[in-house]
């Protein structure tokens, strides 16, 4: 600093001040010049951080700003956080208490909510070390024997409720059910049966269902409900009856018939019968009665019902986004949240559960003709595949920057989480999804291979360190993730063990290749499927495997799917089907560094004929550096590379490099442990 002795009455400089320190002055012009432009401004404000509570306790007429003060609903919270400014604001976090929130609406996200500028990610999050649970669920109270000698309890269900699940202190009950107690014909219509049907005397039967393990597909379980039964036939309904029975086949070149997916019809005889009163005889069932709004349940051992808390499932969807790309929300996370008790009744309708693959199903009074078929068939839909896909609990799309960490799916009616098309820079990291219905996590569709624009990608999506376990726990051909047409994503360090079915499925439209036609195009590349944990899956139905691929994966070998360095073994089936599984049309996938072993099939299979380029080559793969048990030989023709794996009996074979970077990384693995609230 600079002082400068003045006489006195000097003349002041013209556009200065004088700060005096004894008989010093500060010549302010020339330090001025000096310092950078805005160095004498007023400091900025740093943005302020918005924190708002709810609890079931809490009451929406609370300002909802201190812990003692809490909303009461998450709708409350929402219509704050839509008011803020969310340009201006500091990091923004809504804290919900411990305990059940009940909804009886979806909690839908749009533009309004979100996030980004100085407000960053807009959090959902659990209280410290409490439990959130986010239900569609209500409580069924009342519970009486229905007479001194009977196991059979019951209790009202409120009027118009239709539900396929029951969950008594926090464990899914079975629907009623059995077997056959009488011999069938099969029919155009249904059955017919031997005189004196005992099922003509059941009551309701229009709410019959019959169940077919393998019925359309070693790795299919359809369900058809029942229409009406007379004592010499059974009427099954419609459309499920003839979209499992007539499926549409194509004749190629050569005079053989092919169904592009799976068979043409269900030909077996039902393996099981559910939700039928007179089955309703061991402990753990119930049976809902529509007509008398009544529910009746035959306790386990060690269960009271005048004090257990049984929640039946009322509303489908928990937590949407609107679905629309002019409308998406972005830069949102829920944390440490449990969403539960999630409804799915259609398979309850006509439509019933016609499979086609991982859940997808036939719908439509023509879907058997026309769905999916686009030009293999006259009057087909398009595009090819796209048949209908079994909703989630929790579904976005067309949305940004979602993340879900340390979330919890569990008691779920059809699929756990779908980050469907137009999902973007989503992340599920720590997560645990269990006894769920259907599919734990869908990511993509299948309804836009070829999108017109790039807000209908799915893409950057980062599945993480989450564990999965006694998913698909009612539709069996479900699987623990499934991913249609995605890119750029990545499903690393997850576990996934106790599944009765495939582990993780991607990809779609490779069918056409059974009718030596190309496979769909599409828009998926650059997905990696890395170190996860797979064991004690395909417990129940069969060709499938611990990875599956199915269709176009990218347009080189650089940027097709990549499955490394996964860890598999116990795998359950003992035929159909492979380990790490390349299916039809599944092209440019690499194959490198995994280890598999305790296996009954092989451990990887199959190359199929690259019909796209129609040059005699194969689809093009590469195999190399795995450790597994009767692997095949080495090969390098037609696009198929396969070199430098090796044979091995046991897990003692394994590089402890790759079995220790399998599974869930060890700062997550505390989920493991996780129980439901």
């Amino acid at each position: 600093m600079f002082f400068i002795r003045q006489q006195a009455h000097a003349t002041r400089p013209h556009g200065s001040f004088r700060l005096f320190i004894g008989s010093y002055r500060v010549v302010a012009a020339f330090l001025c010049a000096l310092l950078p432009l805005g160095a004498l401004s007023s400091p900025a404000h740093a943005a302020t951080a918005v924190t708002y509570f709810v609890s079931p306790s809490g009451s929406d007429s609370n300002p909802g700003t201190s812990v003692d003060a809490p909303f009461r609903t998450l709708t409350k919270a929402q219509t704050a956080v839509r008011a803020i400014d969310k340009t201006t604001s500091g990091p923004i976090t809504v804290t919900l208490a411990g305990g059940v929130y009940r909804l009886a609406n979806t909690l839908t996200f749009t533009a309004a909510d979100s996030g980004g500028g100085t407000a960053g990610t807009v959090w959902w999050k659990a209280a410290s070390g409490q439990t959130p649970v986010i239900s569609g669920g209500v409580q069924i109270s009342g519970w009486a024997k229905t007479s001194t000698s009977s196991d059979i309890w019951s209790a009202p269900a409120p009027s118009g409720l239709d539900t396929r699940q029951l969950y008594v202190g926090g464990v899914r009950a079975q629907r009623a059910t059995g077997s056959l107690p009488v011999s069938l014909t099969q029919t155009a219509t249904g059955y017919t049966t031997a005189s004196g049907d005992p099922m003509a005397g059941w009551r309701n039967p229009s709410a019959i269902e019959f169940v077919y393990r393998g019925g359309l597909g070693l790795w299919t379980e359809p369900r058809c409900p029942v229409a009406s039964v007379t004592s010499t036939a059974i009427t099954m309904a419609q459309p499920c009856w003839n979209n499992s029975t007539q499926r549409v086949m194509r004749t190629d070149d050569s005079g053989r018939t092919y169904n592009l997916v799976g068979r043409k019809s269900i030909t077996e005889k039902p393996t099981a019968v559910e939700n039928a009163y007179e089955l309703l005889d061991k402990p753990g069932e119930f049976y809902l009665d529509k007509s008398e709004h009544r529910f009746y349940y035959i306790p386990r051992s060690g269960e009271n019902l005048a004090n257990a808390d049984v929640e039946a499932p009322s509303l489908d969807t928990l937590v949407a986004s609107s679905g629309k790309a002019s409308d998406e929300p972005s830069h949102v996370g829920f944390q440490g949240i449990q969403f539960s008790y999630a409804n799915y009744t259609t398979s309850n309708t006509g439509t019933g559960f016609s499979e086609i693959q991982a859940t997808y199903q036939v719908t439509g009074t023509t879907g058997y003709a026309t769905q999916g078929l686009c030009d293999f068939v006259s009057g087909g839909s398009c595009p090819y595949g796209n048949w209908t896909k079994m909703p989630a609990a929790v579904r976005f799309s067309y949305d940004k920057s979602i993340h879900f960490d340390h979330d919890y799916f569990v008691h779920l009616g059809a699929a756990g989480l779908d980050l469907g098309d137009g999902s973007q820079n989503d992340t599920v990291t720590a997560c645990v999804f269990t006894d769920i219905s259907g599919n734990g996590l869908d990511l993509g569709g299948v309804d836009i291979p070829q999108p017109s624009s790039s807000a209908q990608h799915t893409s950057a999506i980062t599945v993480k360190d989450s564990h999965f376990y006694d998913t698909a726990t009612e539709y069996h051909g479900g699987v623990a993730i499934d991913a249609g047409y995605i890119e750029t994503s990545t499903i690393t360090h997850n576990q996934i063990d106790h599944v009765p079915y495939t582990a993780i499925s991607i990809g779609w439209g490779g069918w056409p290749d059974k009718v030596s036609l190309p496979a769909q195009p599409n828009y998926s590349n650059s997905n990696t499927i890395s170190n996860n944990l797979i064991y004690d899956h395909m417990s129940l139905l069969g060709d499938g495997g611990a990875v599956y691929t199915n269709g176009i994966t990218g347009t080189s070998m650089a940027n097709g799917e990549h499955v490394t360095g996964n860890v598999v073994h116990d795998q359950l089936n003992t035929s159909g089907g492979h380990v790490l599984y390349t299916d039809n049309g599944a092209t440019y996938v690499s194959i490198l560094g995994n280890a598999v072993w305790n296996i009954s099939v092989s451990p990887w299979g199959s190359k199929h004929v690259n019909y796209t380029v129609g040059d005699g080559t194969y689809d093009p793969t590469d195999i190399e550096g795995n450790y597994w048990p009767n692997g095949p030989s080495d090969y390098d023709n037609k696009e198929v590379l396969i070199q430098k794996n090796h044979n091995i009996t046991g897990a003692d074979q394994v590089p402890s490099s790759i079995t220790a970077a399998g599974g869930i990384e060890s700062q997550y693995q505390a989920i493991l442990s996780w129980q439901p609230a």
